[in-house]
């Protein structure tokens, strides 16, 4: 048999239809900072406007403000310090990426560091807030 006529080893993969990106830290890394800079967006935007609040209305504003004091409102506090961090943190990361020269050989490395990072921060001021939420609840 030649060359040319030889059998070959048919090697089959089978791939899901669609074209669902399965990445990793890559991936999961540009979506976080795609939802927590929409996040942020959102909070700047209500935080302007209910500032602006004052100069209409001061006792609108007034009462928009007793409303943040809320346990609810105090868990979105830690929701925000959250996104803010992991967004800086990871901003960061795709800076090295983008200026370092290894930055790509490493990014994967990074990811893991930005969560640690602020897996730490976040263990730091989670409880201090949770202690704020829960005296200012009345008794």
């Amino acid at each position: 048999m030649s060359v040319a006529t030889a059998p070959r080893a048919a090697k089959t993969i089978t791939r899901p239809g669609g074209t669902l990106y399965r990445g990793h830290e890559g991936m999961w890394s540009w979506v976080l900072h795609r939802i927590t800079g929409v996040a942020i967006f959102f909070f700047l935007l209500v935080h302007i406007l209910d500032t602006a609040l004052v100069r209409v209305s001061p006792e609108a504003y007034n009462a928009i403000m007793a409303s943040y004091k809320t346990p609810l409102m105090g868990l979105g506090e830690i929701a925000l310090v959250g996104a803010i961090l992991f967004h800086a943190l990871n901003g960061l990361r795709i800076i090295a990426i983008d200026y370092w020269r290894k930055g790509v050989k490493y990014q994967r490395a990074m990811f893991w560091t930005v969560v640690g990072v602020w897996a730490v921060l976040m263990a730091a001021f989670v409880p201090r807030q949770i202690i704020m939420i829960l005296s200012e609840v009345p008794a």
